[in-house]
């Protein structure tokens, strides 16, 4: 059996994963807010889902910049900064065979490599990954290797600059892709429009409690008309379109998977944003790359963790046969 364990804001999930992706035992419980706590409720987490199974590897997924071999959490700003410079590994100590295989990595790069041995990149070397949710997070995988770059800060597509004298983004950067195209993004720009009284439907449904409002309302509103939201959402996939656009000319992926909350939209991000990549791409690629949502499932992030180092020992053996 493959351990993964899936680390989040707000809930750590661990489980056992199959050799075929299959999930065969699940647990969670709430993220802490100290490391002390993080480290016994993982612990105690890890120990009762790897109960009476021989483990033969396992992998961690950690929001942040994480070193893949070494599982040290390099950079992790906000309320689990408390792990910053933690040895992920650490958390498996007596409970994991000491010469099984562990690794960790960032989580939109292990929500990738699921899609690749279980899901929508399944069969294919070279995929894109955006996460869309509250930010934007990315994944690449290049001639099947996953992208780390440098520093192990390759694939932070949300912080692509899509307009350099734009809004300042939690990065420090200006105008971030993720500051236009983002649950976030769509609710501060929904609220500022509420707040300045314009005449709108999302004023007229959320008027009285304009904090409420999430980014599916926005897109609701926005297919019933309301040219308020219309504007805020075409704004913001104006942006992610080109952002996609740029990343197919100069990676050549075979697939682009979208993942994360904002996926709910469905059709109303899924169709238009195909129409605007194909129209940008089709000249210079010669083929309509397909934009698929991720196949997994709602346990991605455990199957996702469980999978990097099946990955990994997929690409030893590629190497070992060239």
């Amino acid at each position: 059996m493959l351990l993964g364990l899936d680390i989040g804001g707000s809930s750590l999930k661990a489980g056992l994963v199959d050799l075929n992706g299959k999930l065969v035992r699940r647990e969670s419980v709430a993220t802490p807010t100290s490391l002390i706590d993080f480290r016994r409720l993982a612990d105690s987490l890890i120990s009762r889902v790897a109960s009476g199974t021989q483990i033969v590897a396992a992998g961690i997924g950690c929001p942040g910049i994480i070193h893949s071999s070494s599982t040290r959490v390099e950079n992790l700003p906000g309320r689990m900064n408390y792990l910053q410079g933690f040895i992920l590994r650490d958390l498996m100590e007596g409970i994991v065979p000491p010469d099984a295989l562990i690794l960790a990595d960032n989580d939109a790069r292990a929500a990738l490599a699921g899609e690749l041995m279980f899901g929508s990149a399944r069969g294919k070397s070279n995929a894109l990954m955006l996460t869309l949710g509250s930010g934007v997070g990315g994944a690449i995988a290049l001639n099947g290797i996953l992208v780390r770059g440098f520093s192990g800060v390759a694939g932070h597509i949300g912080h692509m600059t899509v307009n350099p004298q734009g809004s300042y983004c939690l990065c420090g950067n200006r105008g971030c892709l993720e500051t236009y195209f983002s649950a976030r993004a769509f609710e501060v720009e929904a609220l500022a429009a509420i707040q300045r009284g314009c005449d709108s439907l999302l004023r007229q449904r959320f008027g009285a409690d304009p904090l409420s409002i999430t980014c599916l309302d926005v897109f609701d509103c926005a297919g019933e008309g309301d040219p308020i939201a219309r504007s805020i959402i075409e704004r913001g996939m104006r942006y992610l379109g080109g952002v996609i656009a740029g990343l197919l000319h100069t990676l050549d992926s075979e697939v682009v998977i979208l993942g994360g909350q904002i996926i709910q939209a469905g059709p109303a991000l899924l169709d238009p944003l195909r129409r605007d990549v194909e129209r940008r791409t089709h000249s210079l690629l010669g083929r309509t790359v397909p934009i698929v949502t991720a196949s997994v499932g709602e346990n991605s992030g455990i199957i996702g963790a469980a999978s990097l180092p099946l990955h990994a020992a997929r690409m030893e053996r590629t190497a070992a046969v060239k």
